[in-house]
């Protein structure tokens, strides 16, 4: 079910010996251009056209009401209300953590300091399609609240039998004091976040999951608004197990990453080939009673692998050459493998840390980046909605002695006037007092 591949004894580039992952299609780029240019054109009578057609519904207005939205939190299974709220209290933690004050810097009179300061309005999209995800509204509003974001937009797309916004995601929605709700979908929704439309005004960043249509958007509008550097597109995760590995946990955690839908992505890495053959009998075994079985299967089948290695080493070495989204190291002593992970969205260690633990209930958001975007990419957190302002204080005496550096190097530039900025400060170049001037 798994394609396998034997990389013992590869002692070059990892990444040369391993495919990459291949959406379904090339990227839609011309199909995705279309798309925007409808949004940017017609605004709101575009989104209620695509809408239309993408989802089969027409709605009676875009802008979902705020009662509709209580009424959702109001109508939750105390249960699942409990664990949005456990939920939300998590996130909440961990993302305050990371709001450190602002930062200074102070030497010899220079004084440098930073002020952290949040973007006006931030636009979030929710897939809520087949599997309607409202854990992603936490896990993306609540940052943005926590930067201090001042208007918070969400959109995802109305159920094609309703006409409205799933009701668990405006629920959520509600608790998290999401500002305005719009029922739009795809690269429809992506650009009326980005260009405006008489409804829904422009936000400063979009962030959020999608498939490859929402990726290659959030592309397109990129430079226009801000978007984080990470590819947040369909789901991938290496598993990387040992003799100790419970074939069935290491199984189900393969199939969790493929469930989601098209172009979903899994790795089982490990230097045993009993223990290959006993995690991919668990697998075939486990799908045949999974109700997204036909999902799980194609792509397993398509995207999927096993790698037999030559041991834990090589095992980090190819999951850093992969750098998935989510690393499990189900491994006998995860900790002591942790320290050569390089590339991962998320790593999770032991066999009783599933990503869906980071999925739903960790704190961290579960934003990750996906298709290798972990070379250089994190998950989403606070500081995707902040900008950084350094402010800069300098005393006269402290620019006497900077200006020397600061000249010579703006000659070197060939930039005059830059030097001329700091010896027009200095004492020789300033007139000396008369007795006019200073007289009291």
């Amino acid at each position: 079910m798994l394609s396998r591949l034997d990389l013992r004894g590869v002692t070059t580039d990892l990444r040369a010996h391993i495919p990459r992952p291949q959406a379904a299609t090339e990227p839609p780029v011309a199909e995705v251009q279309a798309l925007l240019a409808e949004v940017r054109e017609r605004g709101d009578d575009a989104l209620l056209d695509l809408t239309e057609r993408f989802d089969g519904v027409r709605p009676a207005q875009l802008r979902v009401p705020p009662a509709e939205l209580e009424s959702a939190l109001a109508g939750l299974h105390p249960l699942l209300r409990e664990a949005l709220e456990a939920a939300q209290a998590n996130v909440l933690a961990y993302h305050r953590e990371q709001l450190h004050g602002e930062a200074r810097y102070e030497r010899e009179g220079l004084v440098v300091r930073e002020l952290r300061r949040p973007v006006d309005r931030a636009g979030v999209y929710v897939p809520g399609g087949a599997v309607p995800l409202i854990s992603t509204v936490l896990m993306t509003v609540i940052p943005a609240r926590v930067a201090g974001v001042a208007e918070v937009v969400l959109c995802s797309p109305p159920d094609r039998s309703t006409g409205k916004v799933a009701p668990g995601i405006m629920a959520a929605a509600a608790l998290a004091g999401v500002d305005e709700v719009y029922g739009c979908n795809g690269p429809a929704a992506i650009g009326a976040m980005a260009y405006g439309t008489a409804s829904m005004r422009p936000v400063d960043v979009i962030v959020g999951p999608g498939n490859v249509y929402v990726s290659q958007a959030k592309r397109e509008v990129s430079g226009m608004v801000g978007v984080p550097s990470s590819f947040a597109g369909p789901s991938e995760v290496v598993v990387v197990a040992d003799e100790t590995t419970p074939a069935d946990y290491a199984a189900i955690d393969l199939i969790v990453q493929v469930e989601h839908g098209p172009d979903g992505l899994a790795w089982l890495v490990t230097w045993s080939e009993a223990v290959a053959d006993r995690i991919v009998a668990a697998v075939g075994r486990l799908v045949a009673s999974t109700p997204r079985r036909d999902v799980i299967v194609a792509n397993l089948e398509r995207n999927s692998y096993t790698a037999l290695v030559d041991g834990p080493e090589q095992a980090i070495a190819l999951a850093n050459a992969i750098a998935p989204e989510h690393l499990e190291i189900m491994t006998a002593d995860p900790e002591a493998l942790l320290p050569l992970v390089r590339h991962a969205g998320a790593v999770f260690t032991g066999s009783f840390a599933p990503a869906s633990v980071g999925d739903y209930l960790a704190g961290p958001s579960h934003v990750l980046p996906t298709y290798g975007s972990a070379r250089f990419a994190g998950a989403l957190r606070v500081d995707d909605f902040v900008k950084h302002v350094h402010v800069v204080s300098v005393d006269e005496g402290t620019l006497a002695r900077m200006s020397p550096h600061i000249a010579a190097i703006a000659e070197a530039e060939g930039l005059a006037a830059h030097a001329e900025s700091v010896r027009l400060r200095g004492p020789a170049a300033r007139p000396a007092p008369t007795a006019a001037s200073a007289a009291p």
